[in-house]
């Protein structure tokens, strides 16, 4: 999936492209809501937990999933990645297949009964907040402090994959960056129920980076979140490229990205993501940044999971 979101939709103000594509938006949205009133919900013998998002990627789904499977394991679960069956997410399910077993089908309902067939007793719904088919346990909704909800319009206007007003339906917020008291506001307006929490990224390898140039590359829903973590952390950023969602890199853009790195006289660092995309023989020549998925209040984050299970 080779996308690139448009540098408008994260401007804090209305824009002319964001008018002009207004009424497509609005066109999806009463699809959607057509859909969903004719779609009958299945409920399912084990607990199912979604970690979604309503801004379009980039805001931590992964990790937080990751995190969780860690989290249901030593409560003695026996939990799985549920998830929809996608070619162009490849990366995220080679990451996720390192850490336990994953069941994917086109129809996110039919991976979840093969996955109690095979004795799991917790869902992983990694995305699906959207798949109103499916009955969640618990919804967790992620954003990035950053991003927020970029222009607040939904696709093509904006990032947004429906509007805010459905965090009516999730119990978990997990902010992916520093605290927002402006951004609980809007958040606690719509749904006073809702419990939000904060993560981070946590460098890991950082120290081999230091005192470096680097020329940085990525392909993730918010490149920029990974360029500013590295400046964050006193990294000397000597180029940055920036690649669609997902990208498949190749065997020319590789080579191009290690000229560069060489011309630069750097080291070409990119995410871990994007690593696991990239084939064997460039590895060599490219590392990436190692990172650690934190949450705050993390005991108190253990307890609503605990209420789930």
């Amino acid at each position: 999936m080779n996308f690139l979101k448009p540098k408008f939709w994260d401007k804090n103000r209305i824009s002319f492209f964001s008018v002009l594509l207004f009424p497509i938006s609005l066109l999806i949205q009463l699809l959607k809501l057509f859909k969903d009133i004719i779609t009958k919900t299945q409920n399912f013998s084990i607990p199912v937990i979604c970690v979604g998002n309503i801004y379009l990627g980039g805001t931590g789904k992964t990790p937080l999933c990751i995190e969780l499977f860690s989290i249901l394991k030593s409560l003695s679960k026996n939990p799985a990645f549920i998830r929809k069956e996608h070619s162009a997410f490849q990366d995220e399910v080679n990451l996720q297949k390192k850490i336990g077993p994953i069941y994917q089908n086109k129809n996110r309902s039919d991976a979840i009964k093969y996955a109690i067939k095979n004795k799991i007793n917790v869902a992983i719904l990694d995305d699906g907040f959207q798949d109103i088919s499916i009955n969640k346990n618990l919804s967790i909704i992620c954003f990035t402090e950053k991003q927020w909800i970029g222009n607040g319009f939904t696709i093509p206007s904006g990032p947004l994959r429906e509007s805010l007003h459905s965090l009516k339906r999730a119990s978990l917020v997990m902010i992916n960056g520093d605290r927002n008291s402006d951004i609980e506001y809007e958040i606690l307006k719509l749904n006073k129920r809702i419990k939000i929490f904060y993560s981070k990224y946590i460098p890991v390898n950082i120290d081999a980076m230091k005192n470096k140039n680097i020329t940085a590359f990525a392909g993730i829903g918010n490149p920029e979140n990974f360029f500013s973590l590295l400046r964050k952390n006193n990294v000397d950023i000597v180029e940055k490229i920036e690649f669609p969602d997902h990208y498949n890199y190749t065997h020319e853009e590789l080579n191009n990205l290690i000229n560069k790195a060489q011309k630069n006289n750097s080291i070409l660092v990119t995410t871990e993501k994007d690593y696991s995309r990239i084939g064997e023989n460039y590895k060599k020549k490219i590392t990436f940044l190692k990172v650690s998925f934190e949450i705050e209040n993390y005991d108190k984050f253990v307890q609503e999971i605990k209420k789930t299970i």
